[in-house]
């Protein structure tokens, strides 16, 4: 295709309600203002401030203040469950984790893209949840629409693109089935 063309073929036109956008903003500067530079030790303080966004957190949930979450009204975080230093949860849709759910550093939670198959290049989402006690390992990426089962292991670095199965330690990229998970 000829480079002139390009500009008017694959234009993006945002899909996001005024709403979202304006939520998204009073967000990020809520984030960079109150969330981002409180202490570790105050959990609590990011768990309010989230919930005030929609964020639908159980007591024991915790948030790194370093962790970006994109739109908090879409995050669901059962008790024990956390997320990581410098983990990008880019929740466009829902992102759920259960009981005890684990997601380490620097990883990337990705529940939204693009059709690659219009030309209009539309957003497209789907969940991703983490079900009980699931681990991801640090520095992973969770393609949308992805779910983690029960106690399974996502090794560190994996890319994963398809469900994990409860039980099982994936890794690699793309994520393969490495073992079942044994606790003695």
């Amino acid at each position: 295709m000829p480079e002139s063309d390009t500009h008017e073929v694959f234009h993006f036109k945002s899909q996001l309600s005024l709403r979202n956008k304006i939520g998204r903003a009073v967000w990020n500067l809520t984030w960079l203002l109150l969330f981002r530079p409180s202490p570790r030790i105050f959990r609590s303080w990011r768990r309010i401030l989230l919930r005030m966004f929609g964020a639908k957190l159980s007591r024991g949930a915790s948030v790194s203040p370093s962790c970006r979450i994109w739109a908090p009204w879409n995050l669901v975080m059962g008790p024990e469950s956390s997320l990581s230093d410098d983990v990008v949860c880019y929740n466009v849709d829902k992102v759920i984790m259960d009981e005890g759910a684990i997601v380490s550093q620097f990883t990337i939670l990705c529940a939204g893209s693009h059709d690659i198959s219009n030309l209009s290049v539309p957003v497209i989402t789907a969940p991703i949840h983490l079900r009980k006690r699931a681990w991801v390992g640090m520095s992973s990426f969770i393609s949308m629409g992805v779910t983690i089962g029960e106690f399974a292991v996502v090794a560190a670095r994996a890319n994963v693109v398809k469900d994990v199965e409860p039980w099982s330690v994936v890794g690699g990229n793309p994520a393969k089935f490495i073992k079942q998970r044994v606790i003695s």
